[in-house]
């Protein structure tokens, strides 16, 4: 990234909200829980199975925290009820992990006893490193009680590697990523070719142990990489899927497909849709550029 696009993303608080939402059709599904239900049924018909979030992050009491859990129940529901084959994943932190673990366990069972019901899976999100320790620690309570609930590693981080030796024995479901919070340093690959790498040798790790593997990405050198790993180690492709985030890099989801790879697709949809998109945004400076030109003929109308 230059210093230009560095000074410029900084800036990014300051784009007026009528922009931003503008922009973030592109990313999310919508503010209401039909419009995201909508876009599943429309990834369906075109091929591509989902995973729907409820944005959101860091709630600052219980009462919230529950009324998340319950909006997360009526999303799984709706899920169910129009047959797609999609999953929910949820942020540790929006289900009261800076609250207590005992309540984020407590909660995330209750979503996972729900999900259960109606045969879908449940996945536990990993956010930045601070919440990395515990939001391992409710996983491995949650993997003890339910077969269906899976993690997101984050390869960018140098923990990586120790964390998935030290995980349970037993079957294990992962999405691996790069990693989108931008670390520190002392505890994360930065560039680029360390970050490919790492995932990589997290995959390799992954694959020694079996598990069900997600590649959550957007970069097909780092799928060529991947892929004769995972077929030296006998896997076939029902043993692993990749998966895109919506608005990213569309025609790639389809040279995938094409490819008899199973490709599903990242939906999330609500109100609290800032923070994500200008989490996209830092990593997508081609795209902030058009932004920051809207963004002047806003204030020029």
């Amino acid at each position: 990234m230059s210093i230009f696009d560095r000074v410029a993303l900084s800036t990014l608080p300051l784009i007026p909200t009528p922009v931003m939402r503008r922009l973030a059709g592109r990313y999310i599904a919508g503010e209401r829980l039909d419009e995201a239900i909508a876009r599943l049924q429309n990834l369906r018909d075109a091929g591509y199975p989902g995973i729907v979030d409820v944005l959101g992050e860091d709630v600052h009491d219980e009462r919230q925290a529950r009324g998340v859990v319950a909006q997360y129940v009526t999303t799984a529901r709706a899920v169910a009820e129009a047959r797609l084959d999609a999953y929910v994943s949820v942020k540790p932190t929006h289900v009261g992990l800076k609250l207590g673990e005992d309540l984020c366990f407590e909660l995330y069972d209750t979503l996972a006893r729900e999900c259960a019901s109606l045969g879908l899976r449940l996945r536990v999100e990993m956010e930045d490193h601070p919440t990395t320790d515990g939001t391992l620690r409710v996983f491995e309570r949650l993997r003890a009680r339910h077969a269906h609930v899976g993690i997101v590693l984050q390869a960018r981080l140098f923990r990586t590697l120790d964390d998935i030796r030290r995980l349970a024995p037993g079957p294990l479901d992962v999405r691996l990523v790069k990693g989108i919070y931008l670390e520190p340093a002392a505890i994360a690959h930065t560039e680029p070719e360390p970050i490919r790498a790492a995932f990589v040798e997290c995959a390799r790790l992954l694959a020694e142990r079996k598990a069900q593997l997600s590649l959550a990405t957007h970069d097909e050198l780092l799928a060529e990489r991947v892929l004769p790993e995972l077929t030296r180690r006998g896997y076939g492709k029902t043993d692993y899927e990749f998966q895109v985030l919506l608005g990213v890099r569309e025609p790639l989801w389809a040279t995938w497909r094409a490819a008899g790879h199973t490709v599903r697709v990242y939906v999330p949809y609500g109100p609290e849709w800032r923070p994500y998109s200008t989490r996209r945004l830092r990593k997508n400076p081609q795209i902030f550029r058009h932004v920051m030109r809207d963004t002047l003929l806003f204030w020029r109308s």
